[in-house]
Formats: C-alpha cells, sequence, structure tokens
C-alpha cells in the first residue's frame, strides 16, 4: 500500500520525490528590465491562476544565446511562485510565448523541468495544483515570516508526488484538460458578465450623475458646475496618503489600509495588516474616521471605499488616500460620483509609472467633479441607491458561483491525480 500525503494511492501506483522526476529544480534570473527588448521575464504577477498573462510580464535586456539564460524555459516546464504570501505555491504551465518569443523565470519564479521518461509535466502540474499539495506547501516547505517567506528548494526537491505508469499520468492529464477547459470557459462566462454588470453601471452613473457630459468643461444643466475634488472635502482634514514605511505586521499594532485593500472589499479589522504605535504616531494627520473614503492611488487606481466606524483611529499607507467630505457635500452623492466615467476618466489620464502605477495627491486633488447644487445631490443618489444594490447583489453571486467553480476544479484535480476517480470511466476509454 503506498500512501502520499495521508491520500492511499491505487495499485500498481508508486510515489517519488520532485527531485527524482526533473532534470531542472531552480529559480531564474534577475532580469535587467527595458521597455523594448529580445527576451520575456516572467515574474509572479505574470503567473495568475488563469494562466500565464502577457500582459503583466516585462523584457529582460541580453544579447546573445538566450537558451544559456538561468531559467530558461522551455515548453513544458511547470512554473512555481516562491516568494510572499498571497503568490508563494501558486502554479503555472509554460507552453511557449505567442509569438515564439525566447522566455525566462525570474528570481522569484522556480522552474520545474520533468524528465520525459519518468513523468508528463501535465501530470506534474495538476499533481502540485492538488488541495493536498498546495496544503504541504504552507505546511511544510516554506521558510521565514509574515510577507518574507519564501519556498525552501531543498524541501521542495524532496516533497512526495504520486507516481501511476506514464500511459496514465497521460489519461490523467488529458482528462483534467478537458475538464479544466470546461471550468474556463464557464469563468470567462461569469467574468463577462460581472463586466457586463460594470458596464451598465458606468452607463447608469455617468447619465445620473454626470448629466451624459463625457468630457470636463462640458456644458452642465442650470446650476450645476465643475469643482475640483480638493474644494468638495473638508479643509481641516485635506485629501492625504499615510505612512511610507509601515514596517512589518505587528499583532497589537494599529490597522492600516493599502490600496489593495480597497479594491479588494478587506476594510475591516480581521483583514488588514498593522503597524508599530511608533511609527503610526508620526502620521497622525492621516488617521482615519468612521464615514471617511479611502481612494487607491496605487495598484487598483480609482477604486473608492467607505470607512466604517471600526476603523477609526486606523491610518494609511502610501498606496491609498484619504477623502474627509464636507459637511454641505452629500456623502453618497460624492462616492457615487468619483466612479462614475468622467471622474474615473480624469483618474486613469492622470496614472503614472512603469513599475508601479499610481496618481500623486496633487492631481487628485484636481479632478474635476460635475456637481449639481446640494439640494439634487441627495435626490440623485437615492435615484440609483436600489439599481446599484442589484448590480452589487448580481456581483456577489457571480463571485460565489467562480469560487464554487474554483472550488471544484480543485476538488477534481486533487481526485484524479491521486487516482481516487477512475477517469477513464469518465472518459469511455482504456489506459493500456
Amino acid at each position: 500500500m503506498t500512501e502520499v500525503l495521508g491520500t492511499v494511492l491505487p495499485e500498481g501506483w508508486a510515489a517519488s520525490r520532485l527531485k527524482r522526476v526533473t532534470s531542472l529544480l531552480n529559480r531564474g534570473s534577475a532580469p535587467v528590465y527595458v521597455d523594448e527588448g529580445p527576451v520575456r521575464a516572467i515574474s509572479q504577477a505574470a503567473n495568475q491562476p488563469g494562466g500565464l498573462d502577457w500582459a503583466r510580464t516585462r523584457f529582460h535586456d541580453f544579447s546573445g544565446d538566450p537558451r544559456g539564460l538561468k531559467g530558461y524555459l522551455l515548453p513544458g516546464d511547470v512554473l512555481i511562485n516562491s516568494t510572499g504570501t498571497g503568490t508563494l505555491g501558486r502554479i503555472g504551465y509554460f507552453q511557449g510565448h505567442p509569438d515564439g518569443a525566447p522566455c525566462m523565470a525570474d528570481t522569484h519564479v522556480t522552474v520545474a523541468r520533468v524528465i520525459p521518461a519518468k513523468m508528463d509535466s501535465r501530470f506534474l502540474y495538476y499533481w502540485l495544483a492538488s488541495i493536498p499539495f498546495q496544503e504541504y506547501i504552507y505546511a511544510a516547505l516554506v521558510v521565514g515570516a509574515t510577507n518574507q517567506i519564501e519556498l525552501n528548494r531543498d524541501r521542495l526537491g524532496d516533497a512526495p508526488i504520486p507516481l501511476p505508469s506514464l500511459s496514465r499520468q497521460r489519461v490523467i492529464a488529458d482528462f483534467l484538460d478537458i475538464e479544466s477547459d470546461r471550468s474556463s470557459i464557464l469563468l470567462d462566462k461569469l467574468r463577462q458578465f460581472a463586466r457586463d454588470v460594470d458596464e451598465r453601471e458606468a452607463s447608469l452613473l455617468g447619465r445620473v450623475l454626470n448629466s451624459d457630459v463625457t468630457e470636463v468643461g462640458d456644458a452642465l444643466p442650470d446650476g450645476w458646475g465643475w469643482v475640483p475634488l480638493m474644494h468638495l472635502t473638508d479643509q481641516m482634514r485635506p485629501i492625504m496618503y499615510g505612512i511610507v514605511l509601515p514596517g512589518p505586521n505587528v499583532d497589537d499594532g494599529v490597522p492600516i489600509v493599502k490600496g489593495g485593500d480597497v479594491a479588494g472589499n478587506r476594510l475591516n479589522l480581521t483583514s488588514l495588516n498593522r503597524t508599530t504605535r511608533k511609527i503610526e504616531s508620526a502620521y497622525a494627520r492621516s488617521r482615519l474616521q468612521g464615514d471617511d473614503l479611502v481612494i487607491a492611488i496605487r495598484g487598483s487606481v480609482g477604486e473608492v471605499a467607505v470607512v466604517p466606524q471600526e476603523l477609526a483611529g486606523s491610518n494609511l499607507t502610501q498606496d491609498a488616500a484619504r477623502i474627509t467630505i464636507r459637511g454641505d457635500v452629500d456623502h453618497d452623492w460624492l462616492r457615487l460620483a468619483l466612479g462614475s466615467p468622467v471622474v474615473t476618466g480624469q483618474i486613469q489620464s492622470r496614472v503614472t509609472g512603469a513599475t508601479i502605477k499610481g496618481i500623486n495627491i496633487w492631481d487628485l486633488k484636481r479632478v474635476m467633479v460635475p456637481c449639481p447644487p446640494r439640494s439634487d445631490q441627495k435626490r440623485l443618489a437615492a435615484k440609483i441607491q436600489d439599481e446599484i444594490a442589484v448590480h452589487r447583489a448580481l456581483r456577489e453571486k457571480t463571485e460565489r458561483h467562480a469560487i464554487v467553480l474554483a472550488e471544484r476544479r480543485r476538488a477534481l484535480i486533487t481526485a484524479a491525480v491521486t487516482g481516487q476517480i477512475d477517469v477513464t470511466t469518465a472518459r469511455g476509454v482504456r489506459v493500456p
């Protein structure tokens, strides 16, 4: 009886170690980034759950034969994100660049290249993505603390793998390829539905809150005016970002809001990182109050959220900015207006930076908002609140469906690569 990570394998299956079925198990090399170059560098950011995102790759400045590069990739290589909470352990599969360009992995990505006589690369990809192996990564293969964690290469090499016959590996991989394609099609449909909801909401916001204007300076209805964002905020608490170097996360510190927390719906005490009280005390001016707005100014630039009362006294990092709304401006209206097309268009047009994109506070303060009279602000906000709530419910339902679909895919992968289901019966074929 052969067992791998607590699962008893079928009769005839063996087990091995990752280092015994790979000819290469190492990280790539540090790229020298340029705007245009001969080699594509694949980072952790490019290795996404849905596959390699080529838009997130960058060019490496290199002359000579790229095959000599450490981390040079061949079709069939398996990629393992190897550093950082939230990204470590993500598995990718390299099939070549769409245009045939040479590619390399950077120093944060481990390349696993199988020995073809022992292991099918797709089977390895699916095993590494399975539930037991993903749990094993964090239980046994990670070193470091907090966000400084990384994958230990030696431990990774000793990691156990199930080893059915090559023919069975291929049939299992073929089955999972088909099932994964089906899941991908459904996920694409869910994503398209979510995009349609977003477009409908943007159209609604533009029609109601922007009076259908599309450019700054366009004629507005009587009583309306173009007003800089900074003139709609409390002058005693101006628009500003927060802590530049918050340091490592500490359990008993002050909660801090990062740019990613705004888009990620993480504005609660249990989700936020914390900085020391000593570091935070130097940034008292950027502390948050309940009902403040926070806007992401780096990363997911333009995302806006309301600060809940439980986060009063928390602070920001330099990736997010605080907006305290003036007392004579309707809070619901301005929050919605910041998501309307004519406002988000200005914000995106002022984003700068290559590696880290963001908008500076000077530009953010001067974003022009089509502003109705106070008496109309509340009415306009109320007019669309119900429909916005419907959109929110649709998004949440779509997200739940996507989560269930992803969980089903992981469970199916796990069952297949550990022999808990007979994929030959499912496919109607026989393994020779």
